[in-house]
């Protein structure tokens, strides 16, 4: 047995890097030198001693800083970029990203080891430009005792990191962010670009490289079925086979924002594949997973990864596109950014975020009117409105408006799964156009199987018109492909819904409460829990639940809900508007 001792601590680990480093050596590799040198002399070094930090190590332009005491980690960060744009010094502007975990370290020598490096380094990418990203367990423990305001980031999958980490995230005053970072525009009315690279084979079996290239082009075939970003050719993505790339260099010769790459390795008959999904400007990633199948079903294993990693491809996208528009060009009157900042209200149910929803895409209309895109939106949001109940405020008659929007958008987006899908969905919803819009739904699942939203609206049309197994699958096929998706809580809702309907209340109930933890303004999701709770007999918490319902939709009744909800098949319906009548929702 070895008697040496291995020197573990817990400790802060502080990860910085500065931004666009590479472009700054580029331009100017003496200017840059000289200005990194200046910071760390001015800036880095003397805030981390007087935070009683430790330099570990510096890596080119990274640095990596311990502390006893996670508080002095924070505390010196915020210092760090507080004092960013301050420091009378020549251009180039040193800008840094940092990411902090707390974790059991090891010590050796003057270096340190261990996961808990390891997660912190991973952070880092994740800041933004002048921004910090912390550890879970970072903001558990500085809760009251550092001023400053850190947004839930959620949970996030890191490299070589083998479980999800949740983060939270420090966001710089806008100046600093929009100094370091400029977006690439690929035209199109700055539609996002994507590039997937081809994938490596890491295996040493020359005959996995054909089955690589192979799922390689079947995603870059199934992405290239959404319009809401272009996906750069296999000929040109494909130049950089066998290379050793930069992810940043790549992104900007290709001149996309996004970069999708990969790796394939083989162990006996067992074969792996990782996918990884990188934001171009910056290098940080922003969703990572690996799919595991045999060589004996390798055709049908090249399917499954193709349909995951497109279906989950879309979502993450939008919601950085969507991160973007919000910091970085809140100002743009550029239709698209209009489009963007409305998609933050699009997936949330109330009165208000609606209304603010509307006069946001009814801006990009104004400038695009023809765009089949804003003009889907508009219809969905309208739809909300008219199913939940609402009034638009200066509007005589929206039915009307929202048909208007809807033969437009029909017209200019022929082929266009997410607008088919959504004016289906809003003519059996709300307009009760029941055949046509099951057919536009089925048409749009035709244009696009792998669209998250589309899954949804076709296992929301069989619900109401079709078939309640069919409902199940779609809902199901949503939940699997992407269960931490924008808009989760609509086949989770769906599925305690078709629950409600057979029977199966505490099934029901299990759903909406899934469905609550991903959207806790969703009206339907309450009409669940309050009329499955009430047919169980537990009228306590049906009746709190109705109260959180009326809080934020005051004067919601029964006869509303009934007028605004799908009658073709009336059964669907009534086992929900049963429950709320039991619970005290009023009747007119």
């Amino acid at each position: 047995m070895s008697h040496d001792h291995v020197d573990r601590r817990l400790a802060a680990i502080l990860a910085a890097d500065v931004v666009g480093y590479s472009r700054m050596m580029a331009t100017d590799e003496t200017a840059t030198l000289a200005a990194l040198k200046l910071h760390r002399q001015c800036v880095f070094d003397p805030t981390v001693a007087s935070h009683n930090g430790r330099l570990v190590k510096l890596m080119g332009d990274g640095s990596l800083v311990r502390f006893d005491s996670v508080v002095d980690a924070v505390n010196c960060a915020l210092a760090l970029q507080n004092r960013a744009g301050n420091v009378d010094a020549p251009p180039p502007e040193i800008v840094l990203r940092i990411g902090i975990n707390l974790g059991d370290v090891t010590f050796d020598g003057g270096d340190i080891y261990g996961d808990g490096v390891n997660v912190a380094a991973r952070l880092e990418p994740l800041a933004e430009p002048g921004g910090i990203c912390i550890a879970a367990i970072v903001k558990e423990s500085i809760v009251g005792r550092v001023n400053a305001l850190f947004e839930d980031g959620g949970g996030v999958r890191l490299k070589n990191i083998d479980r999800p980490i949740h983060i939270w995230k420090w966001r710089p005053p806008r100046s600093t962010a929009a100094k370091s970072v400029v977006p690439l525009k690929t035209g199109d009315s700055m539609r996002p670009s994507l590039a997937v690279l081809p994938f490596q084979n890491i295996s040493g079996d020359v005959d996995q490289e054909y089955f690589a290239d192979g799922v390689v082009e079947d995603i870059i075939t199934a992405l290239s079925r959404f319009r809401s970003f272009a996906v750069i050719a296999r000929n040109s993505s494909f130049i950089y086979k066998g290379q050793a790339t930069d992810i940043r260099q790549v992104a900007q010769e290709l001149g996309v924002r996004y970069v999708l790459e990969g790796s394939i390795r083989r162990a006996g008959s067992r074969l792996r594949i990782t996918a990884q999904l990188v934001e171009g400007a910056t290098g940080a990633h922003l969703w990572a997973e690996h799919y595991d199948g045999s060589t004996e079903d390798v055709f049908d294993f090249q399917d499954r990864i193709t349909e995951s990693v497109v279906a989950i491809v879309e979502p993450q996208i939008k919601i950085v596109e969507i991160a973007l528009s919000r910091r970085e060009r809140p100002e743009s009157i550029e239709a698209y950014d209009f489009y963007l900042q409305t998609m933050l209200y699009f997936y949330s149910d109330t009165p208000e975020r609606n209304h603010d929803g509307l006069t946001l895409i009814n801006k990009a209309i104004a400038l695009e009117p023809n765009n089949a895109t804003y003009l889907a939106t508009a219809v969905g949001l309208l739809m909300q409105r008219g199913t939940l109940g609402w009034k638009l405020a200066g509007v005589e008659d929206q039915r009307a408006v929202c048909e208007n929007y809807i033969e437009r958008a029909l017209v200019h987006g022929h082929g266009d799964a997410t607008v088919a899908g959504i004016c289906g969905n809003t003519l059996i919803q709300y307009l009760k156009v029941y055949d046509r819009g099951f057919e536009l739904v089925r048409q749009a699942v035709a244009f696009n199987p792998n669209n998250l939203d589309v899954v949804n609206f076709a296992g929301v049309a069989n619900l109401h018109c079709g078939s309640l197994d069919e409902a199940v699958t779609y809902f199901l096929r949503a939940e699997r492909l992407s269960p931490n998706s924008l808009g989760a809580h609509w086949n989770l809702t769906g599925l305690a819904h078709v629950e409600m309907v057979r029977g199966n209340y505490e099934e029901a109930l299990a759903w909406a409460r899934k469905s609550m933890a991903a959207n806790a303004y969703y009206g339907p999701c309450f009409w669940m829990m309050i009329a499955a709770n009430a047919t169980l007999g537990r009228m306590e918490e049906a009746r709190q639940h109705l109260a959180g319902l009326l809080a934020f939709s005051p004067g919601v009744t029964v006869a509303r809900l009934r007028a605004g909800q799908p009658a073709k098949i009336p059964e669907r319906m009534e086992p929900i508007l049963d429950g709320l009548r039991l619970a005290g929702m009023p009747e007119e």
